[in-house]
């Protein structure tokens, strides 16, 4: 959707990230952070346990995303919930066992960690 520039992300780096998730063929999104009054996630990257609605698929794909970029990422199974799925309990929001996620994926900020 857009490259960005920039380093991309290492082990350890502060990335701040816009995230849409939902599970593929449509339905309601488990979690959305776009949007006016919403607050991104932070994460370090190689850091468990995920930020909510984060899962290893997507902390796959920010390792070659650069400041600025904007992905849609397909996420299989086997990289996001698992046979497991997920449930997010407060607002309701779950993700089925074995599901397929689709996202959108925005790095606002790339903070390189200190030597």
């Amino acid at each position: 959707m857009r490259v960005g520039g920039g380093d991309v992300p290492r082990p350890g780096d502060l990335v701040v990230i816009d995230l849409q998730g939902r599970v593929a063929g449509g339905g309601e999104a488990f979690v959305d952070t776009f949007g006016d009054g919403k607050r991104p996630l932070a994460l370090v990257m190689g850091s468990r346990p995920y930020t909510r609605g984060m899962c290893e698929g997507i902390e796959y794909a920010l390792r070659s995303m650069r400041n600025g970029g904007k992905r849609r990422v397909v996420v299989p199974a086997s990289l996001g919930f698992g046979e497991d799925g997920a449930d997010f309990g407060d607002d309701g929001a779950q993700v089925p066992p074995g599901a397929t996620l689709e996202y959108v994926v925005q790095v606002d900020k790339v903070s390189i960690a200190p030597a």
